[in-house]
């Protein structure tokens, strides 16, 4: 991090340095961060840093590492890059053994920084393992028998992760076995015969027990893991319960691209060709959404909405942001960053991030700083460092109406 730190200089050096000695394994206190950033005047003056550019082909993926000092992103050109991103500079470029398009990149905690697990459009599940010197060796892990888009990694674990996949298949993950554990695949409530193809994947930061995905139906399922690890007859292809807006249910014209959980266990979902939504724990369907009854629907709070941005082109993810999770984020066909207040929904901001499309909004672990990327060749880089207050474009507000 000491190179990061200088680069920075400054004020802004120091303050990277005040904090970096705080460091303890992958976090850092909260109440540190919250010191440092969280307020609306942050985020008003929220503007590009920099672009990254090394890739030779749609950026699929950004993700820190637990420190924050390093980015990893990958690429339709199968290879991954680490950057020392405050300095802009590439840090490491290898070959992630895939043989196409890699979609999801992370560095597993506790490992300094030197495992990293990748999925991609191939249907492999990937380790990457850096040695001294540079070198660095991939083996695979675990298949798909179509394309993976997401993992999730167990917070604070440096073994266990999971994957989905559009086979409908998700597989748990643990580095110190030889292979990975098929968990279940995942059909439609409607048509048993029907599988969902799995788009998004997240874990219960506050219950690594917990984990939610979502696919190709209108409907987010939440699971318990030690309902595979008990050995009985159960059922366990149901989930412990579902969520879903209550006007999208039985719909079966939209679908799932990104899944997020907040610090205070609520669930963010961004659906195709509609809008982004914000769960609480008490807004759950039950089990098996298709066999409630109307009137239970009736019943339930309508979880919050955020409108404005375009998701129907690619896979899009979605995100918090904000050292308490007071924002949403989402990237947008239309090539700019959308910003909402958490609460209400209001749109704070608007940013260009590229010339096409945002899929990939990824945070800074401690900091307000966040990394985007889509379908340019490049990175791009955001900070609090605009000289002035940054304002909406004219009649964005009007236009999420």
């Amino acid at each position: 991090m000491a190179a990061a730190v200088k680069a920075a200089g400054g004020r802004k050096g120091s303050c990277f340095l005040e904090v970096g000695r705080r460091e303890i394994g992958s976090s850092f206190p909260r109440a540190s961060s919250r010191r440092i950033s969280g307020s609306e005047h942050i985020l008003m003056r929220m503007t590009q840093y920099g672009k990254l550019r090394g890739h030779d082909g749609c950026v699929n993926t950004v993700s820190f590492n637990p420190a924050g000092d390093l980015l990893v992103s990958s690429s339709d050109d199968t290879n991954i890059i680490l950057w020392d991103w405050l300095a802009k500079t590439k840090r490491l470029v290898y070959p992630s053994g895939h043989h196409e398009n890699v979609f999801h990149a992370r560095v597993m905690p506790f490992t300094d920084d030197s495992t990293i697990v990748t999925v991609a459009a191939d249907g492999q599940v990937r380790v990457g393992q850096l040695k001294e010197g540079g070198e660095v060796t991939t083996r695979l892990v675990g298949e798909h028998d179509s394309r993976v888009h997401k993992m999730a990694i167990e917070p604070g674990s440096p073994y266990i992760f999971y994957s989905c996949g559009e086979d409908g298949l998700v597989q748990h993950f643990d580095l110190r076995s030889d292979s990975a554990t098929k968990l279940f695949t995942c059909y439609s409530f409607l048509n048993g015969r029907r599988r969902v193809r799995l788009n998004s994947i997240a874990i219960d930061p506050q219950n690594p027990y917990y984990f939610s995905i979502g696919g190709s139906d209108e409907y987010v399922r939440l699971y318990d893991m030690r309902r595979f690890q008990l050995d009985d007859s159960r059922n366990i292809n149901q989930p412990v319960d579902t969520f879903c807006p209550k006007h999208l249910v039985k719909g079966g014209k939209v679908r799932i691209t990104g899944i997020a959980y907040s610090y205070a266990r609520e669930i963010l979902v961004s659906y195709n060709d509609e809008l982004v939504y914000l769960f609480q724990s008490n807004m759950g369907l039950g089990p098996n959404p298709v066999a409630a009854q109307p009137e239970c629907f009736d019943m339930l709070d309508q979880p919050q909405a955020y409108s404005g941005h375009r998701n129907y082109r690619t896979v899009k993810g979605v995100n918090f942001f904000g050292p308490n999770d007071e924002y949403v984020v989402s990237g947008s066909d239309c090539g700019n960053v959308f910003i909402w207040r958490k609460k209400g929904g209001e749109l704070m901001r608007m940013m260009n991030g590229d010339k096409s499309v945002v899929n990939c909004i990824e945070p800074h672990p401690h900091f307000p700083f966040m990394a985007t990327s889509g379908i340019d060749k490049t990175v791009k880089l955001w900070t609090p460092s605009a000289k002035k207050v940054m304002s909406l474009p004219k009649n964005a507000k009007e236009e999420t109406v």
